[in-house]
């Protein structure tokens, strides 16, 4: 099951220099809740490795303004307490891409 992150929760959790990816979605959107099996299946297959999971963004602003989140999906890839820019995904995924993205989150 893919982590919950939380304003309170996702600035420590990126600083700590720990490979992180996040899914911002909401339940009102058709395509976010396509991606979340895939996400969840990612966790669980990269767990121990990169800290996977979702930001709701129906109950938590702060972070996805910062982050000017426009659209949903949208998937943001961290390492060492900063964003990898060119490895951004917006709108549906296949799992392949998303997988391959995290490998190259792993590799930078």
């Amino acid at each position: 099951m893919a982590f919950v992150f939380t304003d309170q929760n996702v600035n420590e959790l990126i600083a700590s220099g720990q490979p992180v990816v996040i899914d911002f979605w909401a339940t009102w959107c058709g395509p976010c809740m396509r991606m979340s099996p895939v996400i969840d299946e990612l966790a669980a297959e990269f767990e121990g490795k990169v800290l996977v999971g979702k930001y709701n963004i129906e109950d938590e602003t702060e972070f996805s303004t910062a982050n000017r989140i426009m659209s949903i999906p949208t998937i943001l890839f961290f390492k060492n307490g900063e964003q990898v820019r060119d490895l951004r995904l917006a709108g549906s995924q296949p799992k392949e891409q998303v997988r391959r993205n995290i490998e190259k989150l792993l590799e930078a």
